[in-house]
């Protein structure tokens, strides 16, 4: 098959799955095939080629990229004696948001950056 009898049927049935996918509601897409003539292999057959077409267009990161660990130093103020060490606030405001992973607790306020945010994120992620 030359590229421009696979150009004409491309586009044949690029046209048909988008009548398709417009059909009027209500209609299945058995239906609609049965009553436009289509058989119903051929239509997922083209349907499936134009996903994985799509799809490979995408540019996915992958997984094989790895970024190197990089640890960062949180210092913690000093208590005094005897104080309750669980809870360290800076504020009496209640935390937007908690992250609890490895016996590690952070919590969140409102104001915080984008990039502590971002980093903080990383670093637990690697804890």
């Amino acid at each position: 098959m030359d590229q421009s009898t696979h150009d004409v049927r491309r586009t044949n049935w690029l046209n048909i799955i988008h009548q398709c996918q417009n059909r009027p509601s209500g209609t299945s897409v058995k239906q609609w095939l049965a009553e436009n003539d289509i058989k119903e292999k051929a239509y997922y057959y083209w349907l499936r080629k134009f996903r994985k077409e799509a799809y490979d267009q995408m540019q996915l990161p992958t997984a094989a990229a790895k970024t190197e660990v990089a640890f960062a130093e949180i210092t913690m103020p000093l208590l005094p004696a005897g104080s309750d060490t669980t809870a360290v606030n800076a504020s009496d405001a209640p935390p937007a948001a908690v992250i609890r992973y490895n016996g590690l607790t952070i919590e969140l306020s409102n104001d915080i950056s984008e990039g502590l945010l971002n980093r903080l994120l990383r670093e637990v992620y690697h804890a």
